[in-house]
């Protein structure tokens, strides 16, 4: 991750307030029973800056078997718990866990609570919270594409995660899946398209409304092609035609498999004026042996999205492979 141009300083403290403030484990009585604006034409208005920035994790702890809510008693011992565990300001451990830690805690914004849903994981079904098990034909191809990343990790660009490559990233989507900073995302709305733009990369959605079928199959993206419409007070986002890469296009949060085969349908649902219930459901017949879906809660910002410049002076990228050619030598 050595690539990026952070421009923490100025976001995080906004951020952190907000979250502190914000991000309770039940959502704020200013909100709560109002109904949510609506445009013009009385659809609910998604428009403005969203964050979803949460301690919650994609499957559930072992620990918490099938378990799917916190008490709000239990919310806040696992808030205490995990932020101790993801703290890279400590110093304890081996010389290889501080080295793991160089990025300290100044150039994290992934939230102080758990998320408003209350779920125990982001994953809502299957009912475990867990992703469900690849098919055998996909666990043999993950293995061989595991044993080929091991025995060439940096002969080019080509075979570094989609991240480092600035092609990717988890809160990018879809799904969109918080990260470890950069949850922001600005959403612009008129009555024929809604724009979805992720702070995380500056990548950009453009999804049309006006019932256009998808693009042709051989007409393929990072994001996929998505196209939306409503089921009442739902923003239903169906999204196909994805590009795929051996590597996994859940950035760091699930070192996972997708195919040619990925089909992702999202639901956006307004929750009173603070807050958007995102569930997304990822559909991969030949990868996985069921669907899976997510749900996140979106909460209203006040804050602004700030440019996320990942190619310029890449020296990243330079500095991995020039690193893996010394170890050759």
């Amino acid at each position: 991750m050595g690539n990026r141009l952070y421009i923490l300083p100025a976001v995080s403290a906004g951020l952190l307030v907000f979250f502190a403030n914000g991000q309770a484990t039940k959502p704020p009585s200013a909100t709560r029973g109002l109904a949510p604006p609506r445009t013009a034409n009385g659809h609910p208005d998604f428009s403005g800056v969203w964050n979803n920035a949460s301690l919650t994790p994609l499957e559930r702890p072992a620990e918490l078997t099938n378990k799917q809510f916190f008490t709000e008693q239990e919310a806040a011992q696992f808030e205490k718990t995990r932020l101790r565990e993801v703290n890279r300001d400590r110093r304890d451990g081996s010389n290889q866990a501080d080295l793991d830690r160089a990025y300290n805690e100044a150039f994290f914004d992934r939230g102080t609570r758990v998320s408003r849903t209350m779920r125990t994981s982001l994953i809502v079904d299957p009912a475990n919270g867990k992703v469900p098990p690849l098919t055998s034909e996909a666990r043999k191809k993950w293995a061989e594409i595991q044993a080929g990343f091991v025995a060439h990790p940096a002969d080019g660009p080509e075979d570094r995660p989609l991240p480092d490559r600035c092609l990717m990233f988890s809160q990018a989507g879809p799904p969109m899946l918080p990260g470890n900073y950069n949850d922001n995302y600005l959403i612009v709305q008129n009555d024929d398209t809604i724009v979805i733009k992720a702070e995380m990369g500056d990548i950009t959605r453009i999804i049309p409304l006006n019932g256009r079928a998808h693009l042709p199959s051989y007409q393929r993206s990072w994001s996929g092609d998505s196209v939306g419409h409503w089921e009442g007070e739902a923003l239903v986002v169906d999204t196909t035609n994805f590009r795929t890469s051996l590597r996994s296009r859940f950035g760091v949060i699930y070192d996972g498999m997708t195919d040619e085969n990925l089909h992702v349908t999202e639901r956006f649902t307004r929750e009173g004026t603070g807050m958007i219930r995102y569930r997304a459901t990822v559909d991969d017949p030949t990868v996985y042996t069921a669907p899976w879906t997510v749900e996140i809660a979106m909460n209203k910002s006040e804050a602004r999205l700030f440019e996320y410049a990942c190619h310029e002076g890449n020296y990243g990228m330079t500095g991995v492979l020039a690193g893996y050619r010394a170890q050759e030598k």
